[in-house]
Parts: structure tokens; sequence; C-alpha cells
């Protein structure tokens, strides 16, 4: 275990109490990887939509419950592919990507995903799976391993804290600015009350039971400055997800513009194809800007 150089000591201890999968899978992508060490500043975001429900429960209210981010293996959703389970495609890729080291593993001790803020958004490293985020600890970032693209594309190019060549990778790539992240695994628990520095929302969510169940959490939470739309704005991208898509916007929107909080309002009534709410999302995700009046400020903790 030791020779996992540059891991922290808080770090190498729960990967050794995780036990022997997650050991595994860093050592294996460690070997993979290249390129000087990671700037200690940068974070890794978990991005995820706050006001979704997860097994019955309000994503938030799981949280506070079971006081741990858990991966798609245990949830059973996810806000990308949903394919996490044996023979699935994510469980191929996580037995490639690992060699091998969670093939006989539990659920409970498999990795959870978010990505490296290497631009420092304040959306965070992946808006597109979610308008708020969890910013782990620089604990938590030691024992996360890396790969670009994204999983889904079968990448070929890794990295781990004390060997890191992807960002200049992705910087170098014109992909679309839904697609330009960096993915991270994270090794480990992710426990709220000790490996997240704050929860970030939209202000759409301010004096809403959003921000009720956010505030029961064992970790701060911040506002970045907001994000919406206009259906004008909307019409000029026909082609970005589908015509279709903008129409159905257009239906959804409240006084010509969205917000996340509409989309999610709009999500719980289970009248609309989660899949069609999804490419609206990236709409406003990709060409949102914030709002011209906020009562949030960029980064302020509560």
């Amino acid at each position: 275990m030791r020779q996992l150089i540059g891991l922290g000591q808080t770090a190498l201890m729960e990967l050794e109490a995780a036990g022997s999968p997650q050991e595994g899978a860093v050592r294996y992508v460690a070997s993979l990887s290249s390129g000087p060490p990671l700037d200690p500043a940068l974070r890794v975001t978990l991005n995820f939509h706050p006001d979704r429900v997860t097994d019955d429960r309000p994503i938030l209210v799981a949280l506070a419950e079971d006081g741990s981010y858990h991966s798609q293996f245990v949830t059973g959703t996810s806000n990308g592919g949903l394919t996490a389970y044996a023979g699935g495609d994510r469980w191929n890729w996580e037995s490639r990507i690992f060699g091998g080291a969670y093939d006989t593993a539990l659920a409970t001790e498999r990795p959870v995903y978010g990505a490296l803020n290497f631009h420092q958004k304040p959306l965070g490293a992946a808006p597109r799976f979610g308008s708020a985020h969890l910013r782990l600890t620089a604990d938590a970032v030691s024992r996360a391993t890396f790969c670009y693209p994204d999983s889904v594309f079968e990448p070929s190019d890794f990295g781990v804290v004390t060997r890191m060549s992807l960002i200049d990778l992705a910087d170098k790539d014109d992909r679309d600015l839904l697609d330009d992240y960096i993915e991270a695994q994270i090794h480990g628990p992710v426990l709220l009350d000790q490996h997240v520095e704050a929860l970030i929302l939209d202000p759409s969510y301010q004096g809403t039971t959003i921000e009720d169940q956010a505030r029961h959490l064992p970790c701060p939470l911040e506002w970045h400055a907001g994000l919406e739309i206009t259906i004008d704005e909307l019409r000029r991208h026909p082609q970005y997800r589908g015509p279709e898509y903008v129409a159905l916007a257009a239906e959804l929107a409240v006084d010509g513009r969205l917000t996340p909080r509409i989309i999610g309002d709009a999500a719980r009534t289970n009248r609309y194809d989660q899949q069609s709410l999804k490419k609206i999302w990236h709409y406003l995700a990709r060409f949102g800007t914030p709002p011209t009046k906020t009562r949030a400020t960029r980064s302020r903790t509560t």
C-alpha cells in the first residue's frame, strides 16, 4: 500500500480500511499514468440535480440520512447512462480501466464519479450532469484516479495526483463545452462531514424546500451566480439537441425563461420524458448565463 506515493495519510488509511479493490485500482491506474503532479489547489466536483429522487427519496434527503455519496451501483440512478450492473457497460468500463480490481467487489466498494475542476468553473467541473455540485476536499482528491475523455468513450489516457498529463491533453482538445471535463473516480468513501468542502446550489432554489433540505446536510452550503436561458436564445440553437426540445422548453418556460428549478419541477411531475428534460437541461447548461438580478453571490458560504 505504501507504494501509492503522494496520497495523504488519511487517504491511505481510508483505502486500507476499504480493502484491496481500491488499492488495486489506484495502483493499476498509476501504472498507466504519466506527467507532473496535480496542482494541490485543484478540486474534484460531483455535479448532480439537487431536486431529483433516488430510491423514492429526494436526493438531498437521502444524502442527509445516509451521510455519504454513493455510486450508481448502489443508488440505481444516474444523470448519465445507467449501466451499473454485472455485464453492463459501466461494469465493463470499470473492469478495463481498473485492471479488474472491482470485478468481485461489493457495490458499496466501487468508486463514485465526478470531474476535475481544472478550469475552476463556478458551476462545477461537469455541469452537464447537474446544476449543483459537491466540492471535495484535498484529501478526497488525493485518492482519485482520472481519465480523458469520459469513460463512456473507452479512453486510453489516465492520471493520478502524482502523475497528471491530462490537463494539457484536454486543453488541446476541441470539444463541446459540455464535454470539456476530465472524469474523476474517487476510491474509498465520500462522507459529507469529512470529504466535502461545500454543497453549491443555483440561486433559483433559494427559499424553497431544496434549500431547507440542503441545510440539513453536514457540510457548508454555498450559492453560485446562477443560470438561466431565454426561449429566444434557445431558438438560436435548434440543432444543438433538436427543435423538438426547444419546443418543449418553450412549453415549460416561465415568463419566457428557464432555470434549473423550472426543469426540476417538470421532472417531478412525471408528465415528461426524463431524457427529453435532460436534453433541455443540456441547452441551459451549454448556453445559459447568470440571471441579470440574483440574490446569490458567487461562493457565498451560509
